[in-house]
């Protein structure tokens, strides 16, 4: 009996090794909706003057560093996306109307005498003159008493990091004023030169936002009472390269080089992203065993086999997150959730077609009626369905991350990565277990002990029953119009309910301290000035408010309204989306469809034929529009995470059909004589145990989802629930009897004969 390469042996034990490690040395950076805190989005705008791009939204992003700074968060992180976009995000803060106030306001930039050095700590306060009462800390931690504001940043007209390579001091900041700022700096700087060399009296400090940026010394060149005149000056200090353009951007751009809109701003509760993590580990936990037990009594020691490679496929798609440093957020953990139940599908396809042979070998009282052979022939017959189900849901996913935003990203790039490690865990990881576990002597004694030695009930039953599916075509595609009917009545007579997201506004969720009725809810929320405000129970008697626009303040004013009726009232979800963003969302959501339908078509028509490829996506429109059809009639929400699920569903959708579809382009190679219906018919029923054993292993998973995942999670499981479901139905009475119908209309031109002696590769990817 031959044994499994060594190299697959060693490639396994190398990553699961790896992923020890990395699980053990590592934490995964966790989303604000997970642990807390608000994100703010901010999108820079033109002015007079001054454009908008890169450069600008840049320095721009330098002067929001200093002032988030300055609100003491920990582990604030700021960034730019593309080239108008800044992204703030602010763990554990749960009130954004502070946070949103410093980094909106204008910057003012300001230059005082420095009057003196003091060990009194506190924060600085204005006197009317402008003099600083309490102490500022410079950029070396000294704390220094101020005089009046002698120019402000409106005088700076450029601020440049330059090396001085005559005079050898190292990187400078050289400063340019505009008109009376240049004499009032050559004043303060006149002023200085008067005080002793080494006094604190003889600094100018330049102050943004009330912190010191730098308090240089007046050169011992400049004369008391003149200053430095000329319009220009230069600050030396020892900088390096990075602190003198620092310096330089902050200096000029204090006053913020160009304005910002706030388009989008969410603020998660503590305790929600603590209570999402819990469920979703429950339903992970839950799930997995659900799982794990379904396969281990369909297929036995391979079913326990498989059950180990998922846990593994756990451990390394959770170290391979973390390798790549990308964020876990609410959606990307369902995600890691729900890539658990799809990664059966390979091993149940592997397992299915071993089944086949082992059986049909025994039948032909075979030699090959062995354990090993049919297991190597179940992993490379079914390596073309694996690669081409997995690619098609990877368009699906990559698609996520390229055109969402926010927290649904994250769900693309857990989908990829769960897609990737799944096929590794299924051709790797398990067929290296399966190997060692069929050379077992104990194993090859008792060959029923694996699971493959028999057909299955549901496999018994087809084969029994021998259903001509694809004989009643014309009915089962009378059934899915009707069904596309009802779905399109609903979203016709409904309508669909668009969350901020794609309309804009915002959405807050209250929690209260005692209960509240949503009438007394809306009552109270109207009192406060918002009549039209859509005002509903959500959660465990959780209230969400849903507006137009509404301002930090506005949103207090109905916070402190609820409280009159709730007692005290905790923010547990706050989205504002503003209306340039919605509608920006919603076209990509719209090309982020259309794009994954073209994708799928491409790929499949080259994979097979345009006919199949047709078939296919006609099968996933027809998926779309059911669930969408569904939440219209439901009235729940349509917004990011449902479009992660939908797109999720498009995946799967054609995940399944390719597989159907794999099957008849095999059989039709092993036997081109045969009728279409006849083979079409044939593949179903050696296809069908498989994709009923696929959805159970999938539906655990989202039930769990759904009932331990909570409200933010409901919803998303409850679509993808329903495209499995559907997807399920849709390829055996959606999917093959449209690629029939198109075959026997438009059939493949007749393939020329091939040489005598050669024999066509089984598997290879030819099309049908």
């Amino acid at each position: 009996m031959s044994r499994a390469p060594v190299w697959r042996a060693i490639i396994a034990l190398g990553v699961i090794a790896v992923s020890i490690l990395v699980a053990l040395t590592q934490s995964a950076r966790l989303g604000l909706d997970l642990r807390g805190g608000t994100q703010i989005v901010l999108e820079t705008k033109d002015a007079p003057g001054v454009r908008a791009d890169a450069a600008s939204t840049q320095r721009a992003l330098e002067v929001l560093r200093q002032r988030v700074d300055a609100l003491g968060v920990s582990e604030p992180s700021l960034y730019r996306s593309g080239d108008k976009r800044i992204f703030v995000e602010l763990p554990g803060v749960q009130d954004p109307r502070e946070a949103a106030e410093v980094i909106g306001r204008t910057a003012q930039l300001t230059v005082h005498p420095v009057t003196g050095v003091t060990d009194k700590k506190g924060e600085a306060e204005a006197a009317e003159d402008g003099s600083r009462t309490l102490p500022d800390p410079d950029q070396k931690g000294a704390y220094l008493t101020l005089g009046p504001t002698a120019l402000t940043g409106e005088g700076v007209k450029d601020a440049e990091a330059r090396l001085d390579q005559q005079a050898l001091a190292g990187w400078t900041v050289n400063l340019s004023f505009r008109g009376q700022a240049g004499k009032d700096w050559a004043r303060i700087t006149g002023e200085a030169a008067c005080a002793a060399q080494g006094a604190p009296e003889r600094r100018v400090a330049i102050v943004l936002d009330g912190k010191v940026l730098s308090a240089p010394a007046v050169n011992p060149s400049v004369a008391c009472d003149v200053g430095i005149t000329g319009g220009s000056t230069q600050i030396t200090g020892g900088f390096d390269k990075d602190e003198a353009n620092d310096l330089a951007a902050l200096i000029k751009g204090g006053a913020l080089p160009v304005p910002v809109d706030v388009v989008e701003q969410r603020t998660v509760g503590p305790t929600l992203g603590a209570d999402a993590i819990e469920a979703s580990t429950q339903a992970a936990i839950i799930g997995l065993a659900l799982t794990g037990l379904f396969i281990i009594v369909v297929y036995r020691l391979l079913g326990a086999l498989a059950t180990i490679a998922l846990a593994l496929y756990g451990l390394i798609s959770y170290a391979a997150l973390v390798a790549l440093g990308a964020t876990l957020t609410l959606p990307g953990l369902a995600g890691f959730v729900l890539a658990i139940g799809m990664a059966v599908d390979a091993n149940v396809l592997v397992f299915e077609r071993a089944r086949e042979e082992y059986v049909g070998a025994r039948l032909l009282k075979s030699a090959s009626a062995r354990l090993d052979k049919p297991l190597r022939t179940g992993f490379r017959e079914t390596f073309s369905a694996i690669l081409d189900s997995n690619v098609t849901t990877l368009l699906a996913a990559g698609l996520l991350f390229f055109f969402a935003t926010g927290p649904v990203k994250g769900f693309g790039v857990t989908l990829c990565i769960g897609v990737l490690v799944s096929m590794l865990s299924a051709l790797v990881i398990t067929r290296v277990l399966a190997d060692f576990a069929v050379r077992r002597r104990f194993v090859r004694g008792r060959p029923g002990l694996t699971g493959i030695t028999s057909t299955g009930r549901v496999r018994a039953w087809l084969t029994r029953r021998q259903p001509r599916l694809v004989r009643h075509r014309r009915r089962w595609l009378g059934l899915s119009g009707l069904l596309i009917t009802v779905a399109v009545a609903g979203i016709g007579l409904r309508g669909l309910e668009f969350g901020v997201e794609f309309t804009g506004g915002r959405l807050v969720e209250y929690s209260t301290s005692r209960p509240v009725d949503v009438d007394a809810a809306r009552e109270a929320v109207a009192d406060a000035g918002f009549p039209r405000a859509v005002v509903q129970e959500s959660g465990d008697g959780d209230i969400s408010v849903r507006t137009g626009e509404l301002s930090n303040d506005e949103q207090y004013a109905i916070k402190s309204a609820l409280a009159e009726e709730g007692g005290e009232v905790t923010v547990e979800r706050d989205e504002m989306i503003g209306p340039s963003l919605g509608d920006e969302l919603r076209r990509n959501a719209l090309i982020a469809l259309g794009i994954a339908v073209a994708a799928q078509m491409i790929y499949l028509s080259v994979r097979f034929r345009w006919t199949f490829a047709a078939a296919a996506v006609s099968a996933m429109v027809h998926d779309v529009l059911l669930v969408v059809g569904l939440f219209a009639w439901l009235g729940k929400p349509v917004d990011s995470v449902f479009l992660a699920a939908l797109l999720t569903v498009i995946g799967y959708s054609v995940n399944d059909t390719v597989v159907v579809f794999d099957r008849v382009r095999e059989e039709r190679r092993r036997n081109p004589s045969a009728d279409l219906e006849t083979t079409a018919d044939r593949a179903v029923v050696q296809t069908l145990p498989r994709t009923v054993n696929t959805g159970m292993g999938a539906l655990f998973i989202l039930a769990a989802l759904a009932f331990l995942g909570g409200d933010s999670l409901a919803d998303f499981s409850v679509a993808l629930i329903a495209g499995v479901v559907v997807g399920m139905a849709s390829t055996v009475f959606t999917a093959v009897p449209v690629a029939v119908q198109l075959e026997g209309r438009y059939p493949a031109p007749a393939a020329p004969p091939r040489p005598a002696g050669r024999e066509e590769r089984r598997g290879s990817g030819a099309v049908v």
